[in-house]
């Protein structure tokens, strides 16, 4: 493998001169900086990229925490991270921690300890105190559709409006007996969800069902098992509100199952729409939230943060989003 000196050699000049070159920290004639570069491209040579980046003191690269991409809306948050870090010199490294917050931790741990300059997660709340420690070690901390600590930036929707929407909706289209496919309370969202619901329906006079499985959140099997549920606890029933599409999806099928028709006997709603929401055989109705876009602002918002020239590093920004709601077949 070709060095450095070898590239000096060939090219007849000082190391310094190609280090100048390679990483235009200086002034070097362009006569000179192209024999140079002829050189590299005839040797092959390669840059230690580790090694620049320590005596650089920067990395750029980005560490991304999230409980997982198959067929979830973190597929579409993270095309835009990738993006806008890409547009801006940045790699990115991926975590899935399918919401345990030991495997998170331990994730969070090798970024630390790796070779990132911050970090965008979509955390579980378990590990607050470690996220903290790693923001007062100098890494950029950015939450991500998650807002678990104030303390550290975020970018989110309103998902107590959201809750509170889709069950007005639900409602102004005939539905009395709605049932909340949710997750735990311990991750914002969901909390912030069955708030948005709970207010709806406090405010028209209208019964709870909800349901939580011991299914990973963000699954099929999660979405299948609490429709039953819901069925169980009230026969009933006339609409589900999924508070995701893979959970959306996985209720439809406990009720074709079951012998029930979506809309005609149950309307159903995703409260977090994806895109493959409108590819369904029966289209589903959803709340959908601009992910591509949050994810462009997550990053872009991390890396002005890491590139800030300023000690300590700025308070923390948060930036709120709203849903909209796009209506389908489902309901």
């Amino acid at each position: 493998m070709a060095t450095l000196k070898d590239v000096a050699r060939m090219a007849n000049v000082d190391v310094s001169t190609v280090s100048r070159a390679i990483n235009n920290t200086s002034y070097v004639h362009p006569d000179t900086k192209a024999r140079i570069l002829a050189s590299v491209k005839e040797l092959g040579y390669q840059p230690n990229v580790i090694a620049q980046s320590l005596r650089q003191g920067k990395r750029h690269t980005i560490g991304v925490v999230v409980p997982r991409l198959h067929m979830t809306v973190f597929a579409e948050i993270m095309q835009g991270i990738e993006e806008e870090a890409r547009r801006l010199g940045y790699a990115t490294l991926i975590c899935n921690t399918e919401d345990d917050s030991k495997t998170e931790r331990e994730c969070l741990t090798r970024l630390r300890n790796g070779f990132v300059d911050g970090i965008i997660i979509a955390g579980t709340g378990h590990n607050g105190r470690l996220l903290r420690d790693i923001r007062s070690s100098g890494l950029t901390i950015t939450q991500i559709l998650r807002q678990q600590d104030t303390t550290l930036s975020s970018v989110i929707v309103n998902y107590e409006n959201c809750g509170y929407e889709a069950t007005k909706y639900l409602e102004s289209r005939g539905c009395r007996e709605i049932g909340l496919i949710n997750g735990t309370m311990k991750i914002a969202p969901y909390q912030e969800r069955y708030n948005g619901y709970h207010r709806a329906l406090k405010e028209l006079g209208l019964s709870e069902t909800s349901a939580i499985s011991s299914s990973p959140v963000n699954s099929l099997e999660y979405g299948y098992q609490c429709a039953l549920d819901l069925l169980e606890q009230n026969p009933n029933l006339d609409a589900i509100m999924a508070a995701v599409d893979v959970q959306g999806i996985g209720a439809m099928r406990a009720l074709k199952e079951q012998g029930i028709k979506v809309p005609e006997q149950i309307r159903l709603i995703s409260l977090t729409g994806h895109i493959i929401g409108g590819m369904l055989e029966t289209t589903m109705t959803s709340m959908e939230m601009p992910a591509h876009e949050m994810g462009l602002k997550a990053a872009l918002m991390t890396i002005r943060d890491i590139e800030s020239p300023t000690e300590p590093k700025t308070p923390p920004q948060h930036l709120v989003f709203t849903s909209s709601l796009v209506e389908r077949e489902s309901s």
